[in-house]
């Protein structure tokens, strides 16, 4: 683990934790896509499925459990006590084409051939994508409320984070895995407009909207 890393984790929980604030104290999961979620949920269940037999340290265990345990909460209130609040017909974006193409993707070039690399590199092109239907049902929105955009930016800092992780890995290693840099990338690019759009509004004490 590098600082850069460290402090995208901790992008990544202020996300976790602005989110469900906002679910819990506004007792709504308005504007929030269970899709997106969902997918999450499957990206850590499966790049971390060896999590109890494959032990590193106490940090990257915490870190995952904390992980997973939150996306099945999210998941879970936005499907069972949140669920009059959902917006079913926002939240239309097929992840059926996502799944398939990281599928394929991982088939042509996985880490290695094994369960757990195979898994592994598809839980990396998914999460490259599961933002995706997130983005989608805000883009049809037109606007999100300011804590939601608050989450989205947190999450966009977790992956942007990461990229001077992965210089620092090439100057220190002398190497990073491919996909995991390709996937990375692409999912930087995918937050980018929104974080321009986020610096235009609510850094200056407005309501996101996006742009007509």
């Amino acid at each position: 683990m590098s600082f850069f890393s460290g402090l995208g984790d901790l992008a990544h929980l202020a996300a976790i934790f602005l989110l469900l604030h906002k679910m819990k104290k506004s007792r709504s999961c308005s504007g929030i896509s269970l899709k997106s979620h969902l997918l999450f949920l499957l990206v850590y269940i499966t790049r971390y499925l060896n999590l109890f037999w494959r032990f590193k340290n106490l940090y990257f265990f915490s870190m995952r459990i904390v992980f997973i345990c939150s996306e099945f909460y999210i998941c879970y209130l936005i499907l069972q006590n949140l669920r009059p609040t959902y917006d079913k017909r926002l939240d239309t974006f097929r992840i059926g084409y996502l799944l398939g193409g990281c599928v394929v993707l991982t088939l042509i070039y996985p880490s290695k051939y094994s369960i757990s690399g195979i898994l592994w590199t598809f839980s990396l092109w998914l999460e490259s994508v599961a933002i995706l239907p997130q983005l989608f049902m805000l883009q049809r929105s037109g606007e999100a409320e300011t804590i939601t955009a608050h989450y989205l930016f947190a999450m966009c800092l977790y992956r942007g984070l990461y990229i001077p992780h992965w210089i620092y890995r090439l100057a220190t290693h002398k190497s990073v895995m491919a996909v995991s840099l390709i996937a990375g990338i692409a999912q930087t690019i995918l937050y980018a407009d929104f974080a321009i759009v986020y610096r235009r509004t609510v850094l200056q004490g407005k309501r996101f909207r996006l742009p007509a």
